[in-house]
């Protein structure tokens, strides 16, 4: 499966992606993603409020990695950015897992080797200003403004779960360490002051919004029960369909890194049971085993999966599908059928969540894709709005209990007016 039709880098500049891009698109550094993101948005809110001005945030590279085993593919350790906490947000921490596609293939995982995706020698600096749950300005993030931030690099290819090695085309060692850079770097963030967290909350967007879902129980177990410990998994749900043509292309995709990675070690032991693991590694079943409280964060017409997912380009669609899947707006009224059925499919599988009062639901009809870590969808005037609420607003009273029962599940497209063309697509 080449990259081209996985899951793109996050916090990449609209213009680049209104159709999946090829896969060197992927290596491009989050930092400068974020700036080009920025500077295309435009002001969040009217020039009477002052922003805080751009922070750098260095690159922090694992110590011991290579003793630890935990690597990314191709062998350099890999890294994070931490930003302290001040104020109250002293003892609280964010952690941030970051997405950015998966490699089902020998020949995927190689290419990536030559990015940010695969290996730390092209990480640079980052800037969290402006970037939504992560962002500095208590008027965009006023819950999690001041906190500990840390945004944890994407480097193996399998949403910080596999375990395994492999032998690449060129006879080098390919290193599956997902699982051993999550548990390392939590390990080390401890160590510098996560450890003494009166309140936490571990975050992941697209691949890193799965991983989030994968380890959030291990995250939680991981603190007294005197701490408040939650989980935010922003378009992580991925769903296992078919797509136009009437095959389960991405049940390939999944399959081959369950396989090639080895990621058999962070799945639900009561649904391997059961089931095969590639089944185990959707969402779907996934969420039924988690016991820590979620927010599940999500667009129902995700426009990464109504573009991989559901008409990737191995169904082979004709012009007018091409043009619905660019633009939901080209969309005629059989293709908003068959979306329908793409976004009933995921409601459906959120009944479980209805018995799970600690959990909370922003279930948009935007077609977007990762609303967390943008500030115009995050928190702005033209964000989306769901019981007549923000997504900052609503994940703030879930995580800290101002208000019961945060499950806001949207009508069918296009039935909210908040829906903005202007969002991320």
């Amino acid at each position: 499966m080449a990259l081209g039709t996985t899951e793109p880098l996050l916090l990449q500049p609209p213009e680049q992606r209104r159709r999946p891009p090829d896969w060197l698109a992927w290596g491009l550094p989050a930092a400068v993603l974020i700036l080009l993101l920025l500077s295309a948005s435009g002001p969040l809110r009217p020039p009477l409020f002052r922003v805080p001005p751009p922070e750098t945030v260095p690159l922090t590279l694992l110590a011991g990695a290579q003793e630890k085993g935990a690597v990314c593919l191709d062998g350099t350790p890999p890294g994070y950015h931490l930003q302290r906490g001040s104020g109250d947000g002293s003892n609280r921490w964010l952690i941030h897992l970051e997405g950015g596609g998966w490699c089902s293939t020998i020949k995927d995982c190689s290419n990536r080797r030559m990015y940010a995706l695969g290996s730390s020698n092209f990480m640079k600096p980052m800037r969290f200003a402006g970037a939504g749950i992560l962002g500095s300005d208590q008027l965009q993030n006023p819950d999690f403004y001041n906190w500990n931030k840390v945004f944890v690099r994407y480097c193996d290819g399998a949403s910080f779960s596999g375990d395994a090695e492999g032998r690449a085309q060129d006879g080098s060692t390919l290193h599956f360490r997902g699982l051993r850079i999550y548990q390392a770097v939590i390990d080390e963030l401890m160590e510098k002051g996560l450890a003494n967290a009166t309140q936490a909350l571990l975050t992941g967007c697209s691949a890193g919004g799965l991983a989030t879902i994968l380890h959030c129980d291990d995250f939680s177990a991981r603190f007294s029960l005197n701490v408040s410990v939650k989980c935010l998994a922003d378009a992580g749900f991925f769903l296992d369909v078919k797509d136009i043509s009437g095959k389960r292309s991405f049940w390939s995709v999944y399959d081959g890194v369950v396989h090639l990675q080895n990621v058999r070690e962070v799945l639900p032991k009561d649904c391997l049971t059961n089931k095969e693991p590639t089944e185990c590694f959707f969402t779907a079943e996934l969420i039924k085993s988690i016991r820590t409280p979620m927010f599940i964060l999500n667009s129902a017409y995700d426009s990464w999966q109504i573009r991989n997912v559901l008409v990737p380009v191995s169904s082979a669609p004709d012009k007018p599908w091409s043009s619905c899947k660019d633009n939901i707006r080209n969309c005629n009224s059989t293709q908003i059928k068959v979306l329908d059925g793409f976004r009933n499919t995921m409601v459906g599988a959120f009944k479980v969540v209805e018995y799970k009062e600690d959990w909370g639901l922003f279930i948009d009809s935007c077609f977007t894709h990762c609303q967390s870590l943008y500030g115009i969808s995050w928190n702005s005037e033209i964000s989306p709005r769901l019981g007549n609420k923000s997504i900052a607003e609503a994940a703030g009273d879930w995580y800290h209990g101002r208000s019961q029962g945060e499950k806001e599940i949207d009508c069918e497209y296009p039935c909210n007016p908040t829906c903005s063309g202007q969002l991320p697509p």
